[in-house]
């Protein structure tokens, strides 16, 4: 049998027992979830409906997960102030004072 994605959520059956509803919603919205038995990959909880594109296969089965975080936080730093060194300048200054 294959075994989950890395990142996929594996449960156990006693707790999909218990929230049962939780995991129906998971597979409903496209997610595929690992059942284990006793540590042992046994089932999967899927959706009902076949995932119509390659993307939404591969989210459907945990090979791909959804981006987080803000794209914004990974811009460029600010331009320095006129007159003051970019920091890569700076950068650039020590590592020359380092070689010789």
């Amino acid at each position: 049998m294959h075994e989950p994605a890395p990142n996929a959520q594996t449960i156990g059956i006693r707790e999909l027992r218990q929230h049962a509803s939780r995991y129906v919603a998971m597979a409903k919205a496209g997610q595929r979830v690992p059942v284990t038995e006793r540590g042992k990959l046994v089932a999967y909880l899927v959706p009902a409906d076949e995932p119509t594109s390659m993307f939404e296969r591969l989210k459907a089965a945990g090979q791909v997960r959804m981006a987080a975080g803000n794209l914004m936080d990974h811009l460029p730093p600010p331009p320095s102030e006129p007159g003051e060194k970019s920091l890569s300048e700076t950068l650039l200054e020590m590592r020359d004072e380092e070689r010789y």
